[in-house]
């Protein structure tokens, strides 16, 4: 029986929910230290689950006042993060964020290789182009790199990362010590990539990793993000706000991968979900709707603006939202301003559309029971809306806890989630092929 996917995101070290860090059961200062991390992984282990996921941005969020004030959230990198916890787990699988704009790609193939020997087999890399203009500003912009030339851009580094991954074929380090050789010369590559965006020689210093290529994870999902991820990737992290359209979704995506020469087995879609487990949904309920009462408006209004690419705190709070920028010509995320534009299709207010960001984004709250939370799943995954779920906890760590604990047991006890993990890397574990090396002369 086909089992779902389950990947604990960890983008805020507190939680999902963007104010979360003020709710009363919420750590402290102990996110910028090691057990902390390594409980959450525990927990996440102890049940299972395929991934740890730590998205990440390479920039504060910080052109508004009150963003600084209220939700400024600096965070660990995400590697160095990593390669700590490859060392105290055994096999759940380590997903990291790292930016095809802002990383040199021999530097970044070379982290993840690195990071992929260390767990045996168990790194993945989420692929981002970093649409925050704080981001640019960082790495020598002014602002954000044309959306277009950031994608094109993106699936050039991704082919030279990945080449650069094969430049040193599985058998080559020979360490024959009566002979004397190290390696074999001829199953060692450069690469010798020159093209519009990117110039690098190889071969790669490292040798490669235990999955061929570690897991590629893509979330955009404008129509250039998804054509990468279509090339590109393994794991593609979806929002998605129905069945009905997490259908429509895999059945676009199966017609993008055979455009790519690829089938649909070959790429595994996750949607993002809240899960909030209670004894009773009036108590889920009471859950989801106390984080409500800690965030200030502003921080709402604030989110809206960056979401537009427009200031809207001029504009009244109660009033509709401006006219939007073109999807075709806007530099930042687009599939944030086609939510944005959705929104102003069904003539949400300012305040209501600043509330269910603040709430939960973009992806959907699946509240209740443990018995209810794993109905809900079981529904959108047995009719193909998913081949699984990134689990977005609203409040770290009591909420991945009660999941873990709660949902999860059910969950097996109804065969749609593993009780053991089987397979030697996460590939093996989330049904991927090993990727066959480019420059193998068999």
């Amino acid at each position: 029986m086909k089992r779902m996917i389950l990947s604990a995101f960890f983008f805020n070290p507190q939680g999902d929910h963007r104010i979360s860090w003020r709710h009363p059961n919420a750590p402290s200062r102990e996110i910028y230290d090691l057990p902390y991390f390594q409980s959450l992984a525990a927990v996440s282990e102890a049940a299972k689950l395929d991934a740890i996921f730590v998205a990440d941005h390479v920039g504060m969020w910080d052109t508004y006042e009150s963003n600084i004030a209220h939700y400024a959230n600096p965070r660990l990198e995400p590697i160095t993060l990593l390669s700590a916890l490859s060392a105290v787990t055994s096999h759940i699988g380590l997903l990291a964020t790292a930016s095809a704009s802002y990383t040199e790609p021999y530097n970044l193939a070379r982290m993840f290789a690195s990071l992929d020997h260390l767990s045996h087999g168990r790194a993945g890399w989420n692929v981002v182009t970093s649409s925050m203009a704080e981001e640019a500003m960082n790495f020598g912009h002014d602002g954000n790199i044309d959306h277009a030339n950031r994608y094109e851009r993106a699936g050039e580094y991704v082919d030279v990362v990945k080449a650069l991954w094969d430049s040193i074929e599985d058998d080559a380090i020979l360490l024959d010590r009566e002979s004397g050789l190290f390696a074999d010369p001829r199953r060692i590559h450069r690469i010798n990539h020159a093209a519009k965006y990117l110039k690098v020689r190889g071969p790669l210093n490292v040798p490669r990793p235990p999955q061929g290529h570690p897991v590629i994870v893509q979330a955009g999902s404008s129509d250039d993000g998804k054509n990468l991820a279509a090339r590109h990737a393994d794991v593609h992290f979806a929002v998605i706000r129905s069945v009905e359209e997490g259908q429509k979704y895999r059945a676009d995506f199966d017609t993008r991968l055979e455009r790519a020469g690829r089938v649909p087995e070959d790429l595994k879609i996750l949607p993002g979900i809240h899960p909030v487990v209670a004894s009773s949904r009036d108590e889920a309920r009471e859950k989801e709707e106390f984080l409500q009462t800690l965030v200030p408006e502003r921080i709402g209004v604030d989110l809206v603006s960056s979401w537009c690419g427009i200031d809207v705190s001029g504009f009244p709070i109660d009033g509709p939202l401006p006219p939007l920028p073109d999807i075709e010509s806007y530099d930042g995320q687009r599939s944030n301003l086609e939510r944005m534009k959705a929104f102003a299709a069904q003539g949400l207010s300012i305040r209501d559309v600043a509330h269910r960001l603040i709430n939960a984004g973009a992806v959907p709250s699946v509240t209740g029971t443990p018995a209810d939370v794993a109905d809900q799943l079981e529904e959108w995954f047995t009719a193909g809306a998913g081949d699984g779920f990134n689990l977005m906890f609203p409040l770290l760590p009591e909420d991945l806890v009660q999941f873990c604990t709660q949902v999860v047991p059910e969950l097996q006890r109804r065969g749609l989630a593993q009780s053991e993990y089987a397979g030697a890397t996460l590939r093996d574990r989330l049904g991927l092929r090993r990727p066959p090396n480019r420059f193998d002369r068999a």
